[in-house]
């Protein structure tokens, strides 16, 4: 994917008279890692959900590789881990992980799949149901869901909420393999030394950007707290 992986114009999400992101102009181009903060409530979610089609705009418009979001092409080329783990109420693990790769036309995926659980610490669990798995084990397998598939944009939300230090390092090597392949990140978190690995910060203040550049010319702490 070349230029642009996704391109916000005017982009707003309101509930009433109540704005909760918006408006916004935001490109994000194609391999950067983008971390993005702001205090609780500033939007930080909102956005992700409408970049990844969950929500409808309620104006402007937004484009993953040039393709209007919630078309089969940036549904395809589009991952998405939320901070809320959603798992089907009959499936094992390993079932979801069959799933969602033959879904996404994913080949080799056995292995791949494989190899994620292993990372990750949730071979020993893989034929059992993720909906009775704990918070930090039900956020392992979203993260190995999520990886499962082909992708060429990783949208996550608050990924480390939950996860002990070896899941955080997984996640992050993660991370840092899928950029070495070329995916573009847009990670909303409160965890600082993801933005330290990170190429660019973007900061959210009650929906509103109030920073964009490199993280090393922001307070964090402030933009984190304060947004």
């Amino acid at each position: 994917m070349s230029g642009a992986a996704l391109a916000a114009s005017g982009l707003l999400k309101s509930y009433g008279d109540l704005p909760a992101a918006g408006p916004l102009d935001l490109m994000v181009g194609a391999g950067e890692r983008v971390v993005v903060v702001g205090h609780n409530g500033s939007g930080k979610t909102t956005l992700l959900r409408l970049v990844a089609g969950l929500l409808e705009p309620t104006a402007g418009t937004v484009t993953v590789g040039g393709h209007a979001v919630g078309s089969l092409p940036s549904r395809a080329a589009t991952s998405f881990l939320g901070d809320t783990p959603v798992f089907y109420d009959d499936l094992s693990l390993w079932e979801h992980v069959e799933y969602l790769a033959r879904l996404h036309g994913t080949t080799g995926w056995e292995q791949h799949g494989a190899d994620l659980l292993d990372v990750l610490g949730l071979t020993a669990r893989a034929d059992d149901l993720p909906v009775t798995f704990s918070r930090g084990l039900r956020q392992k397998a979203a993260i190995a869901l999520a990886f499962v598939r082909p992708f060429e944009l990783l949208l996550v939300d608050e990924p480390f909420v939950g996860l002990d230090r070896a899941g955080r390092q997984a996640l992050l090597d993660l991370f840092a393999r899928a950029h070495g392949d070329g995916v573009t990140l847009l990670v909303a978190t409160h965890e600082l030394s993801t933005v330290a690995e990170s190429d660019r910060l973007v900061a959210l203040r009650d929906g509103q950007l109030v920073y964009d550049g490199l993280p090393a010319g922001a307070d964090v702490d402030d933009l984190v707290t304060h947004g």
